[in-house]
């Protein structure tokens, strides 16, 4: 039941009123350049206009060589020197900063369902998914296993993290967007495969009763399993795995389920904020940039699967195979699922984590 990934890997509908430019300046190839988490520049004026990205903490690395291509090509078709801050962290706290105030131009989250955070709070637009293409979803993931040397406790699929033997890292659903896709795909393994609710219940309340450390995001996951050497399996994001696979830090084999959820991470400008600063223009050029074959290439290089067709096309043999895919959908959508499982009364999340103590 689950496909082993041994070593290296390596986008729908049109957007709405003002991003037609937008695409314009997509046409070509690759778009800007100095950038970097929480870099500093100075803003409009004599060095040209800047940008806040916001985004998750495992796309840094992404980022880091997506960014520098964009500025790159906004400065030849416009000759105006773009500036990029970046912040990273969890994607429901930065959700939350940019609520209470953090001026983003672009988020590129974790999930749909913190962009909707970000309508609610009238700092988007509604139709924000009908912005860019793809439904605004600039990449796609699976959740993967990362086990001990040789996985000495033969963790092969999704029940196997119930055994009480077993001891789970996963990131906190309260402030990562990652941990909700992990909370997914441990619910789905069950309903999505013929399992009662009821079933649901149980299993996911057991695996949490052997869920030792709950990391504050994705990253801090990762170091937690390798750095830390705590736990047995950790859950969490494909490219989290394909990257400590790249960089020697993951000796063993990772496991993806054939039984996973597609994790689908957005891109949204920032409406109010764009408005206020006058980085419409840029801003939206660099959200349509993102769905590029270029940028997907680069996307689909640091272990993320690509949304974009053609460049799926080329890499999908570097990626595992997963035979029964399910989504946000199949639940009902992020509204739905946010209400159900994370709501800050009655969520089950909670309920089954009291439980699980």
């Amino acid at each position: 039941m689950v496909s082993f990934f041994p070593a290296r890997p390596a986008f729908g509908a049109l957007p709405r009123r003002r991003a037609l430019l937008a695409l314009a300046l997509v046409g070509s190839a690759s778009l800007l350049g100095g950038c970097g988490g929480g870099s500093t520049t100075t803003g409009e004026g004599a060095a040209g206009k800047e940008l806040l990205l916001v985004s998750y903490a495992v796309t840094k690395s992404a980022y880091d060589r997506i960014l520098p291509k964009f500025q790159a090509e906004w400065k030849a078709k416009t000759g105006e020197t773009l500036n990029i801050r970046t912040s990273y962290g969890g994607s429901g706290s930065q959700t939350r900063a940019i609520i209470d105030g953090l001026e983003a131009d672009v988020a590129t989250l974790a999930l749909a369902g913190d962009v909707d955070k970000l309508q609610k709070a009238g700092l988007i637009e509604p139709g924000w998914e009908k912005e860019f293409p793809n439904d605004s979803i600039i990449t796609n993931s699976v959740v993967a296993f990362l086990t001990r040397d040789g996985n000495p406790k033969g963790v092969k699929s999704w029940k196997d993290l119930a055994r009480p033997d077993v001891t789970v890292i996963t990131a906190n659903p309260k402030t990562s967007g990652g941990a909700r896709w992990n909370f997914l795909g441990l619910w789905g393994s069950v309903t999505q495969t013929g399992g009662t609710e009821q079933q649901a219940r149980e299993f996911v309340t057991a695996v949490y009763r052997n869920v030792e450390n709950l990391p504050k995001d994705a990253r801090e996951a990762t170091d937690t399993f390798l750095k830390r050497a705590q736990g047995d399996v950790l859950l969490n994001y494909e490219n989290e795995a394909i990257l400590a696979k790249t960089m020697g830090e993951l000796k063993a084999p990772f496991l993806v389920p054939e039984v996973n959820v597609r994790i689908e991470g957005p891109v949204a400008v920032v409406d109010r904020n764009v408005d206020r600063k006058g980085t419409r223009k840029a801003a939206e050029a660099l959200a349509a940039y993102l769905s590029s074959e270029p940028a997907q290439e680069i996307f689909a290089e640091e272990g993320f699967r690509p949304v974009n067709a053609g460049v799926w096309a080329r890499v999908k043999d570097r990626f595992a195979t997963v035979k029964t895919l399910f989504s946000a959908a199949d639940f009902g959508g992020w509204s739905k699922i946010d209400t159900t499982f994370f709501g800050k009364s009655g969520g089950l999340w909670d309920e089954l984590f009291r439980t699980s103590r």
